[in-house]
């Protein structure tokens, strides 16, 4: 059976250098899925493209660092990321360390150079997501045996013990959601309906079809939206939850 190709987002603000390293991939075998020039761009496409590894250069057009980007896509999307730069003094490399890149390629650089650092990262990566499953199917065990009130969550390359009463609300982020505490959002990858399943119904309640809110953190409802204790966040009430809302509410 053949292996899948890796798919590669490239975030390099020069087209030509770009276009280069895309020439590169393809020959050793990769599938380059976008190009990005700037943070906001590179975010976005690595949400929707979902590559399999990121390639970033450090400095982008924006005037944003690629350091920057690639911890925000490693918070919300936990992808592996690979640093393109011309640097490689200390200063540099300290400064991308904030990152947790999974490599550091220096220009200009070999084909072969380029495939290693791919292949070193994946499996690199491979391995973090066995060990997290593993973790996880631990926890999960703990949980079921204890009638926990909490659960764990991916953040930051660590478990994140969340409990239930300190949840506010969650919302839908297409393959992911984002769970909202105190002021903090989780992103993790779930559907809604994992976390209506798993969340106490005593306690919580869907009210739209992209939220689900914790009934005792509600402020105040008025004209189909929802107003979150300590919180300006305002969480929309879709039509057809409208009347189950008033019911669990019970007003005087």
């Amino acid at each position: 059976m053949s292996k899948e190709p890796i798919r590669v987002l490239i975030v390099e603000d020069e087209p030509i250098i770009s276009r280069d390293i895309a020439q590169r991939l393809k020959s050793k075998g990769h599938e380059v899925v976008g190009f990005a020039r700037s943070r906001t761009d590179a975010l976005e496409q690595a949400h929707e493209l979902r590559p399999n590894v990121v390639i970033m250069d450090i400095h982008l057009l924006d005037g944003h660092s690629g350091v920057e980007a690639a911890k925000q896509i490693r918070e919300e999307l936990d992808l592996p990321v690979i640093f393109l730069t011309a640097n490689s003094d200390n200063d540099t490399l300290s400064k991308a360390k904030i990152a947790e890149p999974y490599g550091f390629v220096v220009k200009p650089f070999t084909d072969q150079a380029l495939h290693t650092a791919i292949e070193i990262a994946m499996s690199k990566y491979d391995g973090e997501q066995q060990i997290r499953s593993e973790l996880d199917r631990l926890y999960d065990l703990v949980e079921e045996s204890a009638n926990a009130d909490h659960f764990f969550v991916k953040a930051k390359g660590k478990l994140v013990r969340l409990r239930f009463s300190e949840i506010g609300f969650v919302e839908a982020l297409k393959d992911y959601v984002g769970i909202h505490v105190a002021g903090q959002r989780y992103v993790v990858h779930a559907t809604l309906q994992d976390m209506e399943d798993r969340l106490p119904a005593k306690h919580f309640m869907r009210v739209h079809r992209s939220y689900i809110v914790r009934l005792d953190k509600i402020h105040a409802v008025e004209e189909g939206e929802i107003t979150m204790e300590r919180t300006e966040r305002k969480v929309p009430i879709g039509g057809s939850f409208l009347g189950k809302v008033r019911e669990r509410l019970d007003p005087l």
